[in-house]
């Protein structure tokens, strides 16, 4: 049996400092979180901390010269110079805040790419791509005929490395790819692909959604030239991501939206746009969503990601061996070594939603359906699965509930 992960963790300590867990899901019945995947819940540090934030020191940023926008301005750029702490970026130029992900990426595509690709130029991805880091690069291929490829994956959930090395082959501009996938949560080499891709001439964009949160990442040992994730996923606020790249191509890049904060300097028929990283933010930024990123940086760096990320490879490895247990569930992907928190699953002909539903009513809480990733369920030929992913504040006793939940469910179909 493997090891029971809370007599190695302090999972059950750091679970009282996320309120939302002591609550009920109905009357009489606990709730068990296991959606982190598609977001996280939130630390009291991170709401007071914003609280703070909207009580005391709420006032807009950069341009002020009273002391109340002087400080809110403070605050602000700290959650950005904690972000670069987080992920050990050079300086803070190249920690540019967006709502989220999908919109860091999409950033690149209209910033990068439509100043340096055209007809003709490939842009690889991969078949376990969430639809953000694959629908921006197929606007891109209709808008101006760039080409666009996708490496599949193994039954295994793992890449095809051989058809990755003669994608590379051909020599492609931009080589985007998940560092965990948000359905079979496998981890994939980014440090040794990110070098063949150099190797070949490629850039490399990381969706680092998945794995920000749950791993220790150091852009200076990546290996990628961007890297994007999301604020929400790591136990920060919503409506605040960050895009991460190498400041000698982000100023190369132009703007990507126009309006106050990211000018210098505007004539009546002309513009200037500002220094990094603000001639990406154009507007008033999220301000108290910034300082809510830095308390939950604060928050996971008083943890450790070492030890989150072994706390996580603890729990998966028992979640799949209880889940094996349960007959006619199939888990897909690699083994527990190879992946990350997160465990999508098929159940016999019982659809996901039918499973997410009753496992509701015992007060559990995943996720069912295509989880921004359709092309990986049509590989799996699979129009969706049900998805149960793990945290930091997840113990072993919610993967007991969830399996005894399962053979309800068994039950009630059988």
């Amino acid at each position: 049996m493997t090891t029971h992960p809370s007599q190695t963790t302090d999972a059950a300590k750091w679970r009282a400092d996320f309120p939302v867990l002591a609550r009920e899901a109905r009357p009489g019945v606990p709730l068990v979180y296991l959606d982190s995947t598609a977001t996280s819940q939130k630390p009291v540090q991170v709401m007071e901390a914003m609280d703070r934030f909207y009580r005391w020191s709420n006032a807009n940023v950069h341009r002020g010269i009273y002391g109340l926008a002087e400080e809110a301005t403070a605050l602000y750029e700290g959650g950005r110079e904690k972000v670069r702490q987080f992920i050990n970026a050079r300086t803070v130029r190249e920690i540019i805040f967006t709502r989220n992900t999908t919109e860091a990426i999409n950033l690149v595509a209209y910033s990068w790419g439509r100043a340096n690709l055209k007809a003709g130029d490939l842009v690889v991805y991969t078949e376990m791509e969430h639809h953000s880091n694959m629908v921006p690069w197929q606007m891109l291929a209709a808008e101006r005929g760039v080409e666009v490829k996708a490496v599949p994956v193994t039954d295994t959930g793992e890449l095809d490395r051989a058809v990755l090395t003669q994608l590379l082959a051909r020599e492609p501009k931009l080589l985007c790819i998940t560092h965990m996938s948000n359905v079979v949560g496998t981890i994939n080499p980014i440090a040794e692909i990110a070098a063949e891709a150099h190797a070949a001439g490629a850039l490399v964009l990381v969706d680092g959604a998945q794995s920000v949160p749950h791993l220790p990442v150091d852009v200076q040992t990546l290996g990628a030239d961007f890297l994007a994730f999301s604020g929400h996923k790591m136990c920060g606020p919503t409506a605040i991501g960050v895009l991460w790249g190498r400041q000698a191509i982000l100023d190369g890049m132009p703007p990507f939206l126009g309006g106050g904060d990211m000018i210098r300097k505007v004539k009546l028929y002309e513009y200037k746009y500002n220094d990094l990283p603000y001639k990406f933010e154009a507007g008033t930024p999220a301000i108290a969503e910034a300082v809510g990123l830095g308390a939950a940086v604060d928050y996971l760096t008083g943890i450790g990601m070492e030890v989150i990320a072994a706390h996580e490879r603890q729990l998966i490895a028992y979640a799949l061996e209880r889940l094996e247990e349960v007959p006619g569930i199939r888990v897909y992907g690699p083994a527990a070594a190879r992946r990350g928190g997160v465990a999508a699953f098929s159940f016999g002909d019982v659809h996901p939603h039918d499973v997410a539903q009753l496992l509701d009513r015992a007060g559990i809480a995943v996720r069912a359906g295509h989880h921004c990733a359709m092309p990986l369920h049509e590989h799996y030929d699979l129009p969706a699965t049900t998805r149960a992913s793990f945290y930091l504040y997840n113990v072993p006793e919610e993967v007991d509930r969830l399996v005894e939940a399962l053979y309800q469910v068994k039950k009630l179909f059988s």
